[in-house]
């Protein structure tokens, strides 16, 4: 009989505090799983900046008001997310561990596993430091490099490659306090990043080697991919809001009216895209845009393209010339030929990927979820991706209880060799 849990995610980010529930089913026999959308909600963020909440208060009346609206579509009362960390002070390594094989035997079992990987995660961290992520990338066995399930192999040293991600002890306790006044409990912070690549990647992007570029409201957040495994994350102190600050000075106009201007500039380009069914390079001549039309107070007629080659597109080049900066003092810039994968509601952004391509000089294309059913209509945008990705990483992985501390960073995966074992030793407890 198949196995049914109800998950959700909620992200409290810089422009918007989105909350999506969902169905898991499990087949107990074949491990496959289903993800159904139940419930979804997004409101306008308050109280929350470049990602790091500066007002509790605000936020927690944004993330009621979100979780409450996905309740009510779904029917369920949720007590329990995951839960979408980014702003700047989050901040990553790679690690290696290495051990002897224990057993006389020579086959790696999975308390070797365990212990590799807790060698690995053995960095001395300053204490207002937090690691909230360890994720094994491959594992080497007697010098072979690329093993990805070590367990019932034969060896003598068991190394590992991780990559460990960590954040601000100050900011997990804001997000787990205003959470809370929700009445939700944190099942797992999952770093912005990872939760945008498990809902826009494939898996052979990852394996010849991707970066996710997640553009919030306030913050830019990366995630590079190479041989399956991720290889170097980060987050840039700059995003979507940026464009509409500057379009608000530009234009002498309020940070709403800016907003709107930019939205109106997006939905025609895509509609020209649509219409022309090739790529929208942006607004054609020297168009104008009423911005009387728009609603906004000073009306008056601006050109759209002084609009976008003036001022939108200068912005977005600064924004993918401080990504390359990043992915190139990371030694990854060259190994990554999927390219770059846009997400985040920046991503909708007028000429968004002709900048990319431009200044990274890689393939671009536009992120949306994928691999989930039930209320899907407003959801695959790529503004959606944090909080279907929270979902689907609840989905695909279980927390295996190491050693106390530990716990819910190591992740195994249903369908390997270490997740079968868990899931049966699960079924046979009381």
């Amino acid at each position: 009989m198949a196995k049914t849990r109800i998950v959700a995610g909620v992200e409290l980010g810089s422009s918007k505090v989105a909350t999506v529930a969902a169905q898991i089913h499990q087949e107990p026999n074949t491990y496959e799983t289903q993800v159904n959308i139940i419930g979804v909600s997004s409101v306008e963020s308050r109280g929350i900046r470049k990602g790091t909440i500066v007002d509790i208060e605000e936020a927690v009346e944004a993330t009621i008001s979100s979780v409450e609206a996905a309740e009510r579509m779904a029917g369920y009362n949720l007590d329990s997310a995951y839960v979408a960390l980014g702003g700047s002070h989050v901040m990553s390594q790679n690690s290696h561990g290495v051990v002897a094989v224990s057993g006389p035997s020579g086959e790696i079992t999975h308390p070797d596993v365990e212990r590799v990987v807790e060698a690995a995660s053995a960095v001395s961290l300053p204490s207002s430091r937090e690691l909230i992520h360890v994720l094994p990338r491959e594992y080497i066995v007697d010098g072979e490099a690329g093993v990805k399930d070590p367990v019932g192999m034969s060896g003598v040293r068991l190394e590992v490659d991780t990559h460990l991600i960590t954040a601000s002890v100050a900011n997990i306790k804001n997000l787990r306090k205003a959470l809370a006044e929700v009445g939700i409990q944190v099942q797992e912070f999952v770093f912005t990043g990872l939760g945008s690549s498990t809902a826009v990647l494939t898996n052979t992007e990852k394996e010849l080697g991707c970066v996710v570029v997640d553009i919030g409201g306030g913050t830019t957040s990366l995630a590079a991919f190479i041989d399956g495994g991720i290889i170097y994350s980060g987050v840039i102190p700059i995003g979507a809001k940026n464009v509409t600050s500057d379009l608000a000075i530009g234009l002498r106009v309020s940070l709403e009216s800016s907003e709107k201007i930019k939205i109106a500039l997006s939905n025609e380009a895509k509609k020209k895209k649509e219409a022309a069914g090739q790529r929208a390079s942006g607004p054609e001549g020297d168009d104008e845009l009423s911005l009387e039309k728009l609603g906004v107070a000073d009306a008056k007629r601006v050109s759209k393209k002084t609009l976008v080659e003036g001022i939108i597109r200068p912005r977005l080049n600064e924004i993918f010339t401080m990504v390359k900066i990043e992915l190139d003092k990371a030694s990854v810039a060259t190994r990554i030929p999927s390219g770059a994968i846009i997400c985040g509601g920046g991503a909708e952004t007028v000429g968004i990927l002709e900048s990319a391509k431009r200044v990274l000089a890689l393939p671009v294309r536009t992120g949306v979820p994928q691999g989930v059913s039930g209320l899907i209509d407003d959801i695959l945008i790529p503004s959606f991706a944090t909080p279907v990705g929270l979902v689907l990483y609840a989905a695909a992985s279980e927390p295996l209880e190491i050693h106390s501390g530990f716990a819910g960073r190591f992740k195994i995966a249903k369908g390997g060799i270490l997740g079968k074992i868990f899931d049966t030793v699960r079924d046979l407890l009381p």
